[in-house]
């Protein structure tokens, strides 16, 4: 019986820490590859690379084959590997650990999550896990509850599609209150775009700024993160707005020609 294949990816880069911690926890699930950007492409979203080639570049770690960088983004990483460089496609795809939380607004522009989503796209199962905090990781706990995650969902045959948000508080193991299967929240980024002045008299603009928790939104990802519960997001990349389709039918559109 051939043992489970998993693909592992991220957009902290292929020498990420949370990546590293990852593949020591899932290797035992099964054979496991990486395929994931050379470099850090956070905040990547779901950019693909159209005008120049990509490239995929053996890692070596401690002597050894650690898996391939590729110079493109976490949703071209995940391409690259089922469509050229893999002899088989993954029963699973597991995309982190992400340093920082991808909760509410930041699902969006992740790349963390883009990448477990092309997975989906390409009718892959697909775990995206990220860690909440940006100082002093410890990858360990959720690097063992997403092994035991992924463990669960290979053993579940008739889960042909599945697209799981994962986002764990930073807190010790002990104090992690338990699992709680969330929606995607409104936490939101609160951007500041703060204007510098270069060595040469011209402005330039950094983006920076800190999550902001709405006042309430129970049942939400973030909410939950922030009550030291372990947030599971089912998602979908369909973003059609289903409730504004009947009223959208009631505004008799003209086409081009027609009267209004």
């Amino acid at each position: 019986m051939q043992r489970p294949f998993i693909l592992l990816t991220n957009d902290d880069g292929i020498n990420a820490r949370g990546l590293y911690a990852l593949r020591r926890e899932v290797g035992s699930l099964g054979e496991v590859v990486i395929v994931a950007p050379d470099a850090e492409r956070s905040a990547a979203g779901h950019s693909i690379t159209l005008s120049e080639p990509l490239r995929a570049k053996k890692i070596y770690r401690d002597d050894s084959f650690y898996g391939y960088g590729v110079n493109g983004t976490p949703a071209d990483s995940v391409k690259v590997a089922v469509k050229a460089l893999l002899d088989r496609v993954p029963d699973l795809v597991i995309s982190g650990i992400n340093l920082g939380p991808n909760t509410g607004t930041n699902v969006i522009y992740s790349g963390t999550v883009s990448a477990a989503t092309e997975a989906a796209i390409l009718g892959i199962r697909a775990i995206a896990v990220s860690l909440g905090t940006f100082v002093d990781p410890d990858y360990g706990p959720a690097a063992r509850f997403v092994r035991d995650l992924a463990g669960y969902v290979l053993g579940r045959k008739d889960l042909s599609r599945l697209l799981l948000n994962v986002n764990v508080p930073a807190v010790p193991a002990a104090e992690i209150r338990g699992v709680k299967v969330t929606r995607q929240g409104t936490a939101r980024f609160r951007e500041v775009m703060e204007k510098r002045i270069d060595l040469k008299g011209r402005p330039y603009y950094w983006l920076g700024g800190e999550m902001d928790r709405p006042s309430a939104d129970p049942g939400s990802d973030h909410t939950a993160m922030l009550e030291n519960y372990i947030s599971v997001t089912p998602l979908h990349y369909n973003m059609t707005d289903y409730r504004l389709l009947p009223e959208l039918e009631q505004w008799n559109l003209p086409g081009p020609g027609e009267k209004g």
